[in-house]
């Protein structure tokens, strides 16, 4: 997935702004089709992906809740597990993320995994941490809800556990967690998924990789418009090519 460098002129390049929640089944399968779709487009070294963060329920208990569970709690019906999740799995599946476990995890609160997050970002790993701990909570059905599970989720990952623990502790970035919140809903997000590119196009929601795909390259051309040849003048005759310089002809008086 291309990120921008420091030597692109500015306008070059096209962010995508990602709002998403680790618990979200769909957010985690739209992360892999922004890779697929990214792989597919030919100016993908020219595209910024920025992960930002959406809790969907942060009042969920720390030591969390199954998924059936969470269902009753919200009122939802039990038919929800066949008609919704399973297609979502199903989904995955074939679009080759498997495993994908939407029904049969825990839920929990994700402010902490969110703040872990945004450390990864400044140690300029965001996105390829995002991308693990999706594969992580919905691969392996991982609990994230803990100070202790995500340390230790980040050592596995390879970040300074050290750091990480300092930053959790001194709780520096629940500040920014918050804002990115604040700002998908003043874009009007009542969810996640939630894309923005280019801060001209929105995507509340999922849609396929080919899908997507065709989003990113309109958005693309559009703010990248292709050089137009120049309007010819016809008539003039006095020019020099590498054959030789023709030379009008005289008017007679």
């Amino acid at each position: 997935m291309g990120l921008r460098t420091e030597s692109m002129k500015w306008g070059s390049v096209m962010k995508i702004e990602f709002w998403s929640d680790i618990v979200c089944p769909w957010c985690g399968l739209m992360d892999h089709r922004l890779h697929l779709a990214l792989n597919r487009f030919p100016h993908t070294d020219q595209v910024e992906v920025i992960h930002r963060s959406f809790q969907v329920h942060p009042d969920l208990p720390r030591e969390g809740v199954s998924q059936r569970t969470l269902i009753e709690r919200v009122g939802a019906p039990a038919a929800t597990v066949d008609r919704v999740l399973r297609p979502i799995e199903r989904a995955a599946e074939a679009e080759g993320l498997t495993p994908y476990r939407v029904v049969d995890r825990t839920l929990g609160p994700t402010d902490l995994a969110h703040e872990l997050l945004a450390y990864a970002s400044d140690q300029g790993r965001g996105n390829e941490i995002w991308s693990l701990m999706f594969r992580a909570h919905f691969g392996q059905a991982r609990k994230l809800w803990t100070a202790e599970e995500v340390l230790d989720f980040a050592a596995e990952a390879s970040l300074d556990r050290t750091g990480a623990a300092e930053a959790l502790r001194s709780r520096r970035y629940r500040a920014r967690v918050k804002a990115d919140q604040r700002e998908a809903q003043r874009l009007g997000a009542h969810g996640t998924p939630f894309l923005v590119l280019d801060g001209r196009v929105a995507i509340p929601g999922a849609i396929g990789t080919d899908d997507l795909l065709a989003v990113i390259t309109k958005t693309w051309a559009e703010s990248h418009p292709e050089p137009q040849p120049l309007p010819i003048v016809s008539g003039a005759d006095g020019i020099c090519t590498p054959d030789g310089c023709a030379v009008p002809e005289l008017g007679t008086t």
